[in-house]
């Protein structure tokens, strides 16, 4: 995964990096239970892939549900993976499940 995807071990990390953005923030939430491995693998090569595209457009931060359950609450994350567009603070977009490149480029620039 490419070094311009954050991944907070904590709560306090994933709200530090959100507060630092002065971009929109696409939050992706990842767990580690059999059913949720490989899809979350699978995003984690996705979103690394785009995430030089966005530079200085959008952090893209890996949220892990269990390190970040504060964070998993606030915006209503109930599986894995899942993507919520944060602009400042606030959630304007929320999606689950895996996505190809192309699905999560549809997603973000009908955002940014």
């Amino acid at each position: 995964m490419t070094k311009r995807v954050h991944r907070p071990r904590e709560d306090a990390e994933f709200d530090f990096i959100l507060g630092m953005s002065g971009v929109p923030v696409l939050a992706y939430f990842t767990g580690t239970w059999p059913k949720a491995i490989e899809p979350c693998r699978v995003m984690d090569l996705v979103i690394g892939g785009i995430a030089d595209d966005y530079t200085g457009r959008l952090t893209a931060v890996r949220a892990d549900i269990t390190r970040c359950p504060a964070a998993t609450e606030r915006y209503g994350i109930t599986g894995a993976p899942s993507y919520v567009l944060l602009k400042e603070g606030e959630a304007v977009a929320h999606g689950t499940g895996p996505m190809t490149i192309a699905e999560v480029r549809k997603f973000l620039d009908g955002h940014l």
